[in-house]
């Protein structure tokens, strides 16, 4: 059972899997610190407000006489939806540029000139007789 895991984790695919996984994994947290920390600032600065201060309050939170909150406001946070969203578009979108240079690569490769076709056994037999006749 443990040479079959070996030879199961050792296959190229899932080696290829295990490494693509772990570079989405690292380009989501560059994205995600590219949106966070310029993207989502600028568009902050021209509304006015943070995008993550971005709500639709559906109940007040509820203070009592001594000022302490006694019920926490209830609100629908879309302005993090929205970052989100973009994050997820921006990531896709490197993606698919990836994929497409990826393909462009294999296709360079499939067009490589075919390598002439051996000949088959009765080429090489008169092949043989040519040669023989011509000494």
């Amino acid at each position: 059972m443990l040479k079959e895991f070996k030879s199961f984790a050792m296959r190229g695919s899932l080696i290829d899997l295990a490494v693509g996984f772990v570079m989405g994994a690292a380009f989501t947290k560059v994205t995600g610190a590219f949106i966070n920390g310029i993207v989502m600032p600028l568009v902050g600065m021209i509304q006015g407000k943070d995008l993550s201060e971005w709500k639709i309050v559906l109940k007040d939170s509820v203070i009592d006489a001594d000022g302490k909150e006694t019920a926490a406001e209830v609100a629908i946070t879309y302005g993090s939806f929205i970052s989100v969203t973009i994050e997820f578009i921006i990531v896709a979108f490197v993606m698919f540029l990836v994929v497409k240079a990826i393909n462009r690569i294999k296709k360079k490769q499939d067009e490589a000139p075919p390598t002439p076709p051996s000949p088959s056994n009765e080429e090489r037999l008169l092949t043989e007789i040519r040669d023989l006749l011509k000494k």
